[in-house]
């Protein structure tokens, strides 16, 4: 978090008006490997007041501002609690990695509850997630020309990820922590071209294909002999906290 400028997001975060249950850093800064014009994304949850939900329309659950800073435009995304924990039992791989993004910029204890029930959260079923997510950026990525290095960083990504989710049944989204256990030698020449903002083109991109289609056969198996559950375990544990957090306040655990 050291080159991050996290008093510029608690400015930007201070000027919109939401009781923050969690704000973290997802985006590039997240993945490992932004570039010197990359934007800050901020992704949480927030909570409304209960009487939000009396009135006969339903509440606005998600808010989407985005703040021009010094250091650059952050864009934040935040869904009610009641919303996130949705997405989260849906096996919605970006809220459970906004989730357990280690690059926190506001917490509560209701973040560290959400936080100790993450493992009874996930499912081998999330492989569905990352198999779109990977099959969506490989389209991108082969439409692309020249070539994005930023799509291919990303079909990495998603694909390593998965893999280390449905095996060790742990949330790991940064490439460089995800590339100490795959060994891939060229992702870091890779990571190199992206942070100077792709000016250095791919001469060919064959040997690159070769082992996103080998990762993800990889990931299949991984699903196949998985021994994570079908489904979440931890609904009704889930269920009482939203209950809870909405009557007595963030403030009041």
């Amino acid at each position: 978090m050291n080159d991050l400028p996290l008093p510029l997001f608690n400015q930007a975060l201070d000027g919109v008006p939401l009781d923050f249950v969690f704000v973290t850093v997802s985006g590039s800064h997240l993945y490992g490997f932004p570039s010197a014009d990359s934007d800050f994304d901020l992704r949480g949850s927030h909570l409304l007041p209960g009487a939000a939900f009396w009135g006969l329309s339903e509440p606005r659950e998600t808010e989407e501002p985005n703040v021009d800073t010094e250091a650059g435009l952050v864009e934040i995304v935040s869904h009610d609690l009641r919303k996130f924990v949705r997405l989260l039992l849906k096996r919605n791989g970006y809220v459970l990695e906004q989730l357990t993004s280690p690059l926190v910029v506001r917490t509560s204890p209701t973040h560290a509850e959400l936080l100790r029930l993450v493992s009874g959260v996930l499912t081998k079923n999330h492989y569905h997630h990352y198999q779109g997510f990977y099959r969506t950026e490989r389209k991108d990525y082969d439409r692309s020309e020249p070539r994005s290095v930023k799509k291919l960083l990303y079909c990495y990504r998603v694909l390593m990820t998965g893999c280390v989710l449905l095996r060790e049944g742990l949330v790991e989204a940064n490439l460089q922590a995800l590339n100490r256990r795959f060994g891939l030698r060229f992702l870091d020449e890779l990571v190199e071209i992206k942070a100077g903002g792709e000016r250095v083109g791919l001469a060919s991109d064959a040997a690159y294909v070769s082992e996103l289609e080998r990762l993800e056969a990889e990931m299949e198996r991984a699903y196949g002999e998985s021994q994570l559950p079908e489904e979440p375990s931890v609904r009704a544990e889930l269920e009482r906290l939203i209950v809870e957090v909405r009557g007595r306040g963030l403030g009041g655990m």
